[in-house]
């Protein structure tokens, strides 16, 4: 539960009541100091200045020892692979990534350095080398209208808020229609109102949803992004459920007042809450390190004829930690034949567990070894540490 109060547009004051994940209470001093430090005056991230480039598809800048690639596109089967193979041969190596997908696009942020030196690259003809590569495979699936829809961002954010950023800029909640996207059952869809509230000026926005981790961020970032400023808020849960409410204006002051105002915030909220949703079967893939990881997994779930919807990959001291939320070319869910082949070609290297993610609240079935969560977005804090 939260409750958001601005006094006089100057201080705000925030009352947050968590869980961890899976829903017990925080105790560990660790975690505990960490929020502390990360909430507290110091604990804000500045962030550099900002350039944008319309139209760019492939974006490179350093964070300390790794070099970012931000690549957006339309999403097609064995894109990912392709992406990976790339840098695999131009001897880049892969050191944490986060892929979304959604109504066909894909956005992905990788952090990546020399396979030799394991430092960033700063090498200007070996990065335009890599980035006139990349550049060929996403114009191979990408039309000339909607390359003009695609900016960059040059700047150092959150991981997860950059790839609402990437999506957003791109216009993928213009999507609809086009997509193979997973039909959800009624109870489970996202249910948005926008009112004006008369009496003090806002407009009010009511989501209501299936909860899940990191539903408010996903929200406020795409609101922030639109430009408008949350003034107040309530947050809530009843079992699976989530109920917000945000009371807005925009950064000028203006409420929403036309119709196509409201249904494109609508959009967007829509399209800021799915991008994360990920169903299917989710692959827990766990080795030790190495160069051209990234590529012969991917290959090898192309060639088993997958998609990949979602993806994060991390590094933890010398091990390499992948998952990957995947579905049958076609949309459709992966069948036992194919997981079984899975499991004889990459068993023997590495560890797999195999997760099916259910349209409702009960827990996911797993199997393989013991149950572990993976979380995406925080994968800069042991590259900055």
């Amino acid at each position: 539960m939260l409750f958001y109060h601005a006094f006089h547009e100057t201080f705000i004051f925030i009352v947050f009541h968590v869980t961890d994940h899976q829903g017990n209470k925080i105790t560990d001093s660790k975690t505990i100091d960490y929020i502390e430090k990360a909430l507290g005056p110091k604990g804000q991230i500045t962030e550099g200045s900002v350039k944008t480039w319309p139209g760019k598809r492939v974006g490179v800048h350093s964070i300390g020892d790794h070099t970012a690639i931000e690549l957006i596109g339309r999403d097609r089967p064995g894109l990912l692979s392709e992406v990976s193979a790339v840098l695999a041969n131009l001897h880049f190596n892969v050191t944490a990534a986060e892929v979304w997908t959604h109504n066909r696009r894909i956005a992905c942020v990788l952090y990546v350095n020399d396979d030799t030196t394991s430092r960033a690259v700063d090498d200007p003809n070996r990065l335009s080398v890599m980035e006139e590569q990349l550049k060929n495979i996403l114009r191979g699936c990408e039309d000339d209208e909607k390359a003009g829809y695609t900016s960059f961002s040059m700047g150092f954010t959150h991981i997860d808020r950059r790839l609402h950023q990437m999506l957003f800029a791109d216009r993928d909640y213009e999507g609809g229609g086009l997509t193979n996207e997973i039909e959800y059952p009624p109870s489970f869809k996202p249910k948005i109102t926008v009112e004006r509230c008369e009496e003090k000026g806002y407009s009010a926005i009511s989501v209501r949803c299936k909860d899940r981790a990191k539903l408010m961020f996903d929200i406020v970032c795409t609101l922030t992004d639109m430009q408008y400023v949350v003034f107040h808020a309530a947050i809530s849960s009843d079992g699976p459920y989530a109920s917000q409410e945000y009371y807005i204006r925009h950064m000028d002051g203006c409420t929403l007042d036309t119709e196509g105002e409201k249904e494109r915030v609508i959009k967007c909220l829509e399209a800021a809450i799915r991008r994360r949703v990920s169903e299917g079967l989710r692959l827990e893939l766990c080795a030790k390190d190495r160069v051209g990881l990234l590529s012969e997994v991917t290959r090898i779930l192309r060639e088993n004829g997958l998609a990949v919807s979602r993806a994060g990959v991390s590094t933890i001291g010398e091990q390499a930690i992948n998952v990957f939320f995947v579905r049958d070319s076609s949309g459709n869910t992966v069948d036992a034949k194919t997981i079984e082949a899975l499991r004889k070609e990459i068993g023997h290297t590495m560890m797999i567990n195999v997760k099916k993610i259910p349209t409702t609240a009960k827990e996911p079935e797993a199997s393989g070894w013991a149950k572990t969560n993976f979380f995406f977005g925080n994968l800069l804090e042991k590259f900055l540490a």
